[in-house]
């Protein structure tokens, strides 16, 4: 990889990012849910670890997942992508630099929405470490499904169903209201579900390789999407 490269597409794409206004305001999306949702922790003492699960949800789908697929999308639509790849730049280069903004973004969406809520004893290094992982996992199917679509409109085809299904998990229980059920068995070994456990302080070795393995098939999907995409070509 080549730094020099890197900071060139992260400098180009963030200034790309910033005129984009529907990338630019799905940042805004989780901060604005998170004043709703304060209002809740007022009258109840407190936003239980479900919900704010649940805001990291919003932030990983709405913004880490979505922009870098639809940056990825509009890519291919254009056919830059290829002059990209043709490039001297590494995919590699072009993969962390995309990364790079998705991830300041992220982390600017995240912390404005947390602080926005206040809870107490939140950045602990085993939370810190399961954001991360989830993250990782979100920019990983983002980047694989952003190099398969044809366009930005497609995007709205798989943004909808990963968004309610890794995004809204704990949304379930609203659904299905039987603990025993075997659909809230099987989202509870989902990636959100291991960031509520940790969060409740039940998390422990399980939780984290749960979420390890997620990261691991979302390479898988990356992987996947790239041999498409170099099949196309």
């Amino acid at each position: 990889m080549n730094i020099t490269r890197i900071m060139a597409i992260f400098e180009k794409d963030l200034k790309e990012f910033m005129k984009n206004m529907m990338l630019f305001t799905s940042v805004l999306i989780p901060i604005i849910l998170a004043f709703l949702f304060t209002n809740l922790g007022d009258a109840t003492g407190g936003l239980p670890a479900e919900t704010l699960a649940l805001i990291a949800g919003v932030v990983f789908s709405a913004v880490t997942f979505s922009a870098i697929m639809t940056m990825i999308a509009e890519e291919n639509e254009k056919d830059t992508l290829r002059g990209l790849l043709q490039s001297p730049a590494t995919f590699m280069d072009i993969i962390v630099g995309k990364s790079m903004v998705i991830g300041l973004m992220t982390i600017i969406s995240l912390v404005a929405s947390i602080f926005v809520i206040g809870p107490t004893d939140y950045w602990t290094g085993e939370n810190i470490v399961s954001l991360i992982l989830l993250g990782v996992f979100f920019i990983n199917l983002g980047i694989g499904i952003g190099l398969i679509v044809k366009s930005v409109a497609t995007t709205s085809v798989y943004l909808i169903p990963i968004m309610f299904i890794f995004g809204f998990t704990p949304y379930i229980e609203l659904l299905v209201t039987d603990p025993d059920s075997i659909a809230i068995k099987i989202a509870e070994y989902f990636p959100l579900y291991q960031h509520i456990f940790i969060l409740n302080g039940e998390g422990g070795i399980k939780e984290f390789i749960i979420l390890a393995a997620w990261v691991a098939v979302s390479f898988v999907v990356t992987l996947w999407g790239f041999k498409v995409r170099k099949s196309d070509d």
